[in-house]
């Protein structure tokens, strides 16, 4: 729960914010959601989501989207508004975010930008290269590869054909590994290519950006605690729920964390205790990647790393403020 705001009542004057926007970054479980929902109480803001699997309907405690109470405290959009069994893409967040924020600043509201998803994060700062859609057969080609090979034969197959992306790339990033051959396969180019063609459709407006970083350790530990809290708001009940709709293996909301972890203790593959271990420890991974994703990439103005506080958010607030003194 964020702190109590009540001696720093929310800013409502029209037009306050003109072109700004606010972007909170960090890996998971770092605590971005609640400084992103303390900041939109004290500066009359719209929370606006920037991870991957929170886009989708199905899981909202295993992606741990934001609680009734989170979403009665201040507007949040961009979260559960994809079915599952759709392949949401970067363009796609794209379009729903611009039309998010749009919605915000015709309300005179500050639009805050909240998610750990590097790729979001970078199109909406930055824009997208020109990139062509991979046809659904040729995607569906690569997965299949990925599958019959493993991750570490498939990134060395595509080393060949894209010696920089599979450079950057782990063996388990599945997704990210199929993109890239998917690309060179429909378009006979390598996605690094593409992705040095001049970017277009970035955000508008002056953003400030804001990297919440704990220190490891701490990390880790909240990552640990709150799968454990998942799995007491009923997280099994609802992988469950997903498992019955016999949806594509290959589409993202199969992979979410723990989604895969827990259909093997449903199957009677490990125990829960072991399906808790594993999915822990992806998380953890997932956590030291983004991190690595956050300081190669992400040109933050602010980088948290204290406790949420009233005077941390009156902090941020205070760079607001003078952003906007600043250019008048």
């Amino acid at each position: 729960m964020p702190p109590d705001n009540k001696s720093s009542p929310a800013i409502t004057a029209p037009n306050l914010w003109r072109d700004r926007y606010v972007v909170v970054a960090g890996p998971t479980a770092s605590g971005k959601s609640a400084l992103a929902l303390a900041l939109a109480q004290r500066a009359d803001g719209v929370i606006i989501n920037a991870d991957s699997m929170q886009l989708y309907d199905d899981l909202r405690q295993i992606t741990a989207r934001p609680t009734a109470w989170d979403e009665a405290a201040a507007p949040h959009r961009l979260y559960g508004v994809i079915d599952g069994g759709e392949r949401a893409s970067v363009a796609t967040w794209m379009e729903l975010g611009a039309e998010a924020m749009a919605e915000a600043r015709s309300l005179g509201k500050l639009p805050i930008i909240v998610g750990g998803t590097g790729m979001y994060i970078n199109a909406g700062l930055h824009g997208l290269a020109p990139i062509p859609v991979v046809p659904p057969e040729i995607h569906a080609s690569a997965m299949a590869k990925l599958g019959e090979i493993g991750g570490a034969a498939f990134r060395q197959a595509l080393a060949k054909r894209d010696p920089v992306i599979a450079a950057r790339l782990a063996d388990g990033d599945s997704q990210r590994l199929i993109r890239a051959m998917g690309v060179v396969e429909a378009t006979g180019r390598p996605l690094s290519d593409w992705q040095n063609e001049p970017h277009r459709g970035q955000f508008s407006g002056a953003p400030l950006c804001i990297c919440v970083m704990p220190e490891r350790g701490a990390l880790y530990g909240r990552i640990d605690a709150r799968f454990d809290r998942m799995l007491e708001a009923g997280a099994i009940d609802e992988v469950k729920r997903l498992y019955a709709r016999h949806l594509d293996p290959g589409l993202p909301v199969m992979k979410a964390l723990g989604v895969r972890e827990l259909l093997a203790y449903m199957g009677g593959q490990m125990t829960l205790q072991r399906a808790a271990e594993l999915a822990k420890r992806d998380s953890r991974h997932y956590a030291k990647r983004q991190m690595t994703w956050l300081r190669n990439n992400y040109n933050a103005n602010l980088t948290i790393n204290e406790q949420l506080s009233e005077s941390l958010i009156e902090t941020i607030f205070a760079n607001l403020i003078n952003s906007v003194d600043q250019t008048g």
